[in-house]
């Protein structure tokens, strides 16, 4: 009985560190190109790029262009919140989220999966999730 307490107290324990660990720092995306900070708001999931390898074109800042919404084509793509409205489903893993890809101005569903410490699988797709494709994002820095 008592092992079967303690089994539970460090899973739960282990469950509260992997999703202090998403939003805790920054994170490289796939290629390394930008890093992203995770935040929470009213219980959901965002993510921010806080930091472009190469975030000026001509010495001005790089837009978001091809955004649908005219009104957001003069926006800067640093400091775009492209990860929105993810849940936490409680196995380290974030569902009913989207994901803004500007560099085509299309949007899509995705999920997240905190795969380690250190390793975020992100999975944007249209439809159903087998449809899909995975980036893995990488920790650049933690707090």
């Amino acid at each position: 009985m008592k092992s079967s307490i303690l089994t539970c107290c460090i899973l739960l324990l282990s469950l509260s560190v992997f999703s202090q660990a998403l939003t805790d720092g920054t994170w490289y995306t796939a290629d390394k190109d930008g890093r992203v900070k995770f935040f929470e708001k009213s219980g959901k999931v965002y993510g921010k790029l806080v930091w472009m390898k190469e975030p000026l074109k001509n010495g001005k800042p790089k837009l978001d262009k091809l955004n649908p919404d005219k009104i957001q084509r003069n926006v800067p793509l640093q400091d775009l919140v492209f990860l929105k409205g993810f849940e936490e489903d409680g196995k380290n893993e974030w569902d009913d989220g989207e994901i803004y890809d500007p560099q085509s101005g299309k949007t899509y569903s995705a999920t997240m999966e905190l795969v380690s410490k250190d390793k975020l699988n992100l999975r944007g797709y249209i439809g159903i999730s087998i449809i899909g494709r995975t980036s893995t994002f990488t920790r650049a820095t933690s707090n």
